[in-house]
């Protein structure tokens, strides 16, 4: 599988990653040997990219991922900080949205102290001493509430940034960015420090190009690399506008499920699917460094890679700018 690089940190990762959140019970309980099966299904198909979290069922991704990659080489890894964990009885925890998941109350911290203990818990958790890349989790208004989110950008402009930058030049972490969903926020922030990458879910696809007009083009004069989530804007451009087909993470609304259905028509027409333009749609723009695929199912994995596999003439994307939402 093809590489590239983040930024310009030496990070080379495959165009395709697997982002873990599905594997610790995102909306639905997985056991532990599905979770390894579909793990094991994306290290066979040559991806060499995982992207995790705490948050993701409250540490149990980081340890899936770490009992996987124990006796592995050659993969690029990373992980993210904010978000620090208390844990509590069975039954007492806050619910995140993770089935499964051991109970914790969430406390988040942007600081330079609370990224160095989040990194000291994922170390563990992952049974690694260094990190590829760490991304700065859900910093902004789209997560926190006006005045916490002004405390914790007071926080993280005070040590968090210098605190990442001294874990850079020591070598504990090769690269950082934000891992964010929400443009203003990222603007904000490069105004202040370099980022060497972005993950952001549902802001650069076929449907959403929230991050074009703006965030891309300084990006691109920053050497900033983009990792690309969300590439079916949480479920609509892969199952078309079903009804129930969900849109960031909510039933789509009529006007976007015309989009999609126009959208659905011009891949049909062109010879292709919705799901296949949407896939390979991000790859045109060179900032971006790898997509991520997550999933529980080792079969839905292996029919995205299939279709990326294929030829797929670009030449059909400006049909699709009428239907944009910018």
């Amino acid at each position: 599988m093809k590489t590239r690089e983040i930024g310009k940190t030496g990070v080379h990762v495959t165009e395709i990653g697997f982002g873990t959140a599905p594997v610790a019970g995102l909306y639905r309980a997985v056991d532990e040997e599905s979770a390894q099966a579909v793990l094991q299904a994306a290290w066979d198909s040559g991806v060499r990219y995982f992207d995790t979290a705490p948050h993701y069922g409250a540490g149990l991704a980081e340890e899936r991922v770490g009992r996987f990659l124990k006796d592995k080489s050659g993969y690029v890894i990373s992980t993210k900080v904010g978000r620090l964990h208390i844990g509590v009885p069975e039954g007492k925890g806050g619910d995140y949205g993770f089935v499964g998941a051991y109970p914790v109350i969430q406390h988040c911290d942007y600081s330079g102290a609370g990224i160095e203990k989040s990194l000291e818990v994922s170390s563990k958790r992952l049974g690694m001493d260094r990190f590829d890349i760490v991304f700065v989790h859900d910093i902004g208004p789209y997560t926190h509430a006006p005045g916490d989110n002004e405390r914790h950008l007071r926080a993280f402009r005070e040590s968090g940034i210098r605190k990442l930058n001294d874990l850079k030049s020591n070598g504990v972490i090769k690269g950082w960015g934000l891992g964010v969903n929400e443009v203003p926020v990222i603007m904000d922030i490069m105004s202040d420090t370099h980022l060497d990458v972005i993950l952001m879910a549902g802001r650069y696809t076929l449907l959403d190009r929230s991050a074009e007009a703006e965030l891309l083009p300084l990006c691109r004069k920053r050497g900033t690399s983009f990792v690309i989530g969300g590439v079916f804007n949480s479920g609509i451009l892969a199952t078309g506008p079903v009804e129930g087909a969900t849109f960031d993470y909510m039933e789509a609304k009529p006007d976007v499920r015309a989009k999609v259905a126009a959208m659905e028509k011009i891949a049909k027409d062109a010879g292709t699917d919705l799901a296949s333009a949407a896939l390979h749609f991000p790859f045109q723009e060179p900032v971006v460094a790898s997509v991520l695929l997550g999933t529980a199912k080792a079969s839905s994995l292996q029919r995205n890679l299939v279709a990326l596999e294929k030829p797929f003439d670009a030449s059909i994307y400006p049909r699709f700018e009428p239907h944009v939402i910018r």
